[in-house]
């Protein structure tokens, strides 16, 4: 997995106060003990640049504290973002042997905050600025989505060389990221008419039936109008967090322009309850 470098230096030149340029803090961990960090505000996201670092911390209900392990490897940098927008970056290592169990993080070390400063002339953020914060924000993560290769699993269909497959789902914050995969080993060209996704409930009682409601999605990050011939696009919808029983499940229905190679790839409510 690539690190989380790009983003942090974006968030960390756009929107953090100006400052004198520090070494970062190291903190060890392994794969036998848990090592604790207690922040002065509830923690809103914390990422790790490397698949053998791993930051647990509770996504429903905002807490103080999370939990660092460590399996043997190469070095990586540790990102948190507190309710309040502050910023903590770390540098984080392997050690088989650790002498310290819990850092108690006080406020004084953060290296800035997500949120603009704003001078004492301006006392309104307008509701415009907010929505293009956030879509920033959006644009930025599922960027880093597209770098990186986790899956959630095989999820795919294909119709007359036309691929439809999800790659990853993924929760941050109050949203989840739909990364999907269209590839195109035809020799036409897609033209995307649309791409939605719907959840389906199955209606009980004598008389079978199945209803759709539509997601709209919040976010929308590389869709293509077109897919050429032996071409593969990777793209990012962002939907608001939602959760699915067991007589529901998402549909994705791909639909081509003036064509009929149309795909429905059902999404089981395993993989929307149990994201990455």
């Amino acid at each position: 997995m690539r690190t989380f470098t790009l983003i942090l230096t974006v968030l960390i030149s756009a929107f953090t106060k100006a400052q004198t340029t520090n070494a970062l803090d190291t903190i060890y961990a392994n794969d036998t003990k848990n090592v604790a960090l207690f922040f002065p505000e509830p923690i809103r996201q914390g990422i790790t640049g490397s698949d053998n670092f791993v930051f647990t911390y509770n996504r429903e209900k905002e807490q103080y504290f999370g939990l660092l392990q460590a399996k043997p490897g190469k070095e990586s940098n540790l990102l948190i973002v507190n309710r309040d927008g502050a910023i903590f970056s770390y540098i984080v290592r392997y050690k088989t042997q650790l002498s310290k169990f819990n850092y108690f993080i006080p406020k004084s070390s953060s290296i800035g905050n997500e949120r603009p400063i704003l001078n004492d002339s301006i006392s309104v953020v307008t509701a415009e600025s907010n929505v293009d914060n956030r879509n920033y924000y959006y644009q930025k993560f599922s960027s880093y989505l597209l770098e990186r290769k986790q899956r959630v699993g095989r999820i795919k269909k294909r119709t007359e060389g036309i691929v439809l497959s999800v790659e990853n789902i993924v929760f941050d914050t109050e949203e989840l990221y739909f990364v999907i995969q269209i590839k195109n080993n035809s020799t036409l060209d897609y033209d995307l008419n649309f791409l939605k996704l719907s959840v389906e409930t199955r209606q009980k009682g004598k008389k079978k039936s199945l209803q759709r409601l539509y997601q709209e999605p919040i976010f929308k990050h590389n869709l293509p109008s077109k897919i050429t011939e032996n071409e593969t696009v990777r793209f990012v919808y962002v939907l608001p967090k939602f959760s699915l029983s067991n007589d529901r499940r998402a549909i994705l229905e791909l639909h081509e322009k003036d064509g009929e190679r149309n795909i429905e790839l059902k999404l089981s409510h395993r993989y929307i309850n149990n994201p990455n």
